[in-house]
């Protein structure tokens, strides 16, 4: 396995400095967790992160080459889809006989089109992947039906394309083993926000989103929709506290896509960690409307130091058009309170949405200021493939041309 970033913020190195560990990392969730389910599979695996690991590609070509794995399996993005298909022809290259798969949201949203431009890719695992990954490698170990592999769609022998239906999302989250983080340098994942204590611990306490964002690549592409699935808060805080304590790590991160919907098991989740005193700073990703004042000071007492909270336009129209539903009277009361009990708050806007001009992108600003975050963040809107907005804004009648974007 390897991997070039997470995938949900995705990106890439400068020329020159592949072989440096970038300020900001972010942890391979799903492959962390798919090497898990393949070691309870009792699968040998490997799991590198060049990224983290400060690997350039000839490091990393070496060491796949010297451990001669029977299946690779590499995740992409659409910023780095180039990068990540020539270094797949070069796995190809070196390692005779191995059979290549990938994953992530871009070639989830484009599976044919990535077979069909990429000959020496044999297999697309589409969406929320582990148990696709467990299925395939049992299914080659066993020179089985390759049919019967939900989620994937893959080269047949002749060329053609084969596409099974879409897996089922994995409805109980407590039933995967926790992420194998053994495989990964746990100290070099690092997101220095609001100055919270590093190495942190990254985590994930539930998977996708209810909301419709149209330039939302997530939950449509890699869920298939806005199913909202949590975690037991119980199993949440073992993780956190056997975790941190493993690996000397002084913090926690919830990069959830939405951390704060359910306040029964928020509360429960605040009272768990305040009964064992673990004593980490956490923070969060956060709508500004899903908490209220009592959700947010059980956060504060259980710890929280700092959060997130997507807004993405200071103009409601703006909002209302991009399918964010959010009230931004709400923002402004929710980062009142959140500031009173102490705890800092990062906004995140989104320039460039449907109906943008240089005036609304002053009023986002003006909006900005009038609030008062510790921290802001200014993203262009992207229509990555798969999105409502990517579907509403592109027409390309050359398929291929959709992996160079």
């Amino acid at each position: 396995l390897g991997v070039r970033a997470g995938p949900r913020w995705a990106f890439t190195m400068p020329a020159g400095k592949e072989d440096a560990v970038p300020p900001y990392v972010p942890f391979p969730f799903f492959l962390a967790y798919a090497a898990a389910a393949l070691e309870r599979s009792v699968v040998e695996v490997q799991l590198i992160d060049a990224i983290a690991e400060g690997m350039d590609s000839p490091s990393f070509l070496t060491a796949v080459e010297d451990w001669a794995p029977d299946l690779v399996l590499l995740e992409t993005s659409t910023p780095s889809i180039d990068s990540d298909l020539a270094l797949s022809q070069e796995i190809k290259d070196c390692v005779p006989g191995v059979r290549l798969a990938l994953s992530g949201p871009h070639v989830s949203a484009l599976p044919i089109e990535t077979l069909k431009a990429a000959p020496q890719v044999d297999f697309v695992l589409v969406g929320e992947y582990e148990y696709t990954l467990r299925d395939l490698t049992a299914c080659l170990k066993a020179r089985g039906d390759l049919g019967q592999v939900l989620g994937l769609v893959w080269r047949e022998a002749d060329g053609a394309v084969g596409i099974n239906p879409r897996r089922p999302l994995i409805a109980n989250l407590d039933e995967l083993p926790w992420p194998a983080r053994h495989l990964l340098p746990m100290h070099n994942y690092c997101d220095r926000f609001a100055g919270l204590p590093m190495p942190g611990l990254p985590m994930w306490a539930s998977r996708g989103c209810p909301f419709r964002c149209i330039f939302c690549v997530w939950p449509r592409v890699m869920y298939g929709g806005q199913t909202y699935r949590v975690r037991n808060p119980i199993d949440v805080v073992d993780e956190m506290e056997q975790m941190a304590h493993r690996y000397n790590l002084r913090s926690v991160s919830f990069d959830d896509d939405t951390f704060d919907i359910g306040k029964p098991r928020i509360l429960t989740l605040c009272r768990e960690i305040k009964r064992r005193n673990l004593g980490l700073p956490w923070t969060a990703m956060a709508r500004a409307d899903t908490a209220d004042r009592e959700m947010l000071e059980a956060m504060a007492e259980a710890g929280l130091y700092a959060i997130k909270y997507g807004v993405e336009s200071g103009v409601q129209e703006l909002l209302d058009a991009a399918g964010k539903s959010l009230d931004l009277g709400k923002v402004k009361e929710t980062v009142r309170i959140t500031k009173e009990l102490g705890v800092k708050v990062h906004l995140t806007f989104t320039l460039g949405l449907p109906g943008e001009t240089e005036e609304t992108i002053r009023r986002t600003i003006d909006f900005a200021a009038e609030v008062d975050p510790d921290s802001v963040q200014f993203s262009i809107a992207t229509p990555y493939p798969g999105t409502a907005y990517y579907l509403s804004l592109i027409h390309i009648s050359e398929p291929t041309r959709l992996l160079s974007i």
